[in-house]
């Protein structure tokens, strides 16, 4: 049954670590925020239609938190969307995908801020052995690459805190459904997107896509709403209920694994140095999430009280749609 379980999130993590190179592909025709906001535009149709089937019309009221529901669709959804869409302007997919990889990582050290839960002195070591195989990525091991870090990096520093933040946030929102607080979250999140979008469009800083420029990205597109952001982000969803968040984050760190793959079959060929860093990060963040899964023997003790986090971690991309 764990084997049938752990299919959700694996679904999900490969589909996200595609994602990247695909929407790099897209910017060569849509500006960022344009691609990002026309992305969710989709997706939020399509689960507003899944909730209402699903749920009803009920289910699209805020509960008296639309406050909480607001900003945490325009700092975590919004965010980490646009800063990440961005981002593969200045910097590799990659690359990209090795940042989102530390979400895991960021969430347990927005709980420490927000909520006073210190996380163990062995999570924070291994938090900056994560960070230093981000860096032998972007420098490729000389002092000199520290240039490439730039623009990109600062902007997926602020896409990771988002969402960091985003899915702390989630887990105060427990007694709703994984959908609807995705889909509420992210009707939030498209309205702040187009708004940015517009605003960018009226003062020049980028242009309207002709009709044509979207007929040439469809394919992209397609696959970023239907497989990354909608079918992707409930599969994870399902897999965080089934699994628990600990769990389903170890399936995380297979994103920068899938992007690089990706990579590599497109004709990239990495430098040792690269696939160093990239082992590095990769073992840091796994070693991290087995730091903080609970132990199953303590789940038989007796215990008076007990502290959940039902949705500890959730999509880069989607990435997405959550």
């Amino acid at each position: 049954m764990r084997s049938r379980a752990a299919a959700y999130p694996l679904l999900a993590v490969l589909a996200w670590g595609v994602m990247f190179p695909v929407l790099a592909t897209a910017l060569t025709r849509v500006d960022p925020l344009n691609l990002t906001t026309a992305r969710y535009l989709l997706a939020a149709v399509i689960l507003v239609a899944i909730l209402l089937l699903r749920e009803g019309a009920g289910a699209l009221r805020s509960g008296g938190r639309a406050a909480e529901v607001v900003v945490l669709g325009v700092v975590g959804f919004a965010g980490f969307n646009l800063l990440t869409s961005l981002a593969l302007e200045h910097a590799a997919p990659q690359q990209v995908a090795l940042f989102v990889a530390t979400t895991p990582v960021i969430t347990q050290l927005v709980r420490w801020v927000r909520d006073g839960v210190r996380p163990k002195p062995l999570l924070l070591g291994l938090s900056l052995v994560a960070l230093l195989g981000v860096g032998l990525v972007i420098t490729r091991g000389s002092l000199t690459g520290l240039g490439q870090f730039g623009l990109g990096g600062l902007m997926m520093i602020g896409a990771v805190l988002g969402w960091g933040i985003y899915t702390h946030g989630a887990s105060r929102f427990g007694e709703w459904s994984p959908l609807r607080f995705t889909t509420l979250t992210a009707l939030a999140g498209t309205a702040a997107m187009l708004a940015a979008s517009i605003g960018a469009d009226a003062v020049g800083w980028q242009h309207a896509p002709a009709a044509a420029d979207l007929v040439a990205v469809t394919p992209q597109l397609a696959y970023a709403v239907i497989l990354g952001a909608v079918i992707a982000v409930l599969a994870w969803n399902t897999g965080v209920q089934r699994l628990g968040a600990a769990n389903a984050a170890l399936f995380m760190n297979l994103v920068p694994v899938t992007t690089f793959a990706v990579q590599i079959a497109r004709g990239y060929r990495p430098e040792p140095v690269e696939l160093v860093g990239a082992a590095i990060t990769i073992a840091a963040l796994v070693a991290a999430n087995l730091a903080t899964r609970p132990r199953t023997r303590a789940a038989a003790l007796p215990r008076t009280t007990a502290v959940t986090d039902p949705i500890a971690v959730t999509d880069p991309a989607a990435v997405s749609v959550r």
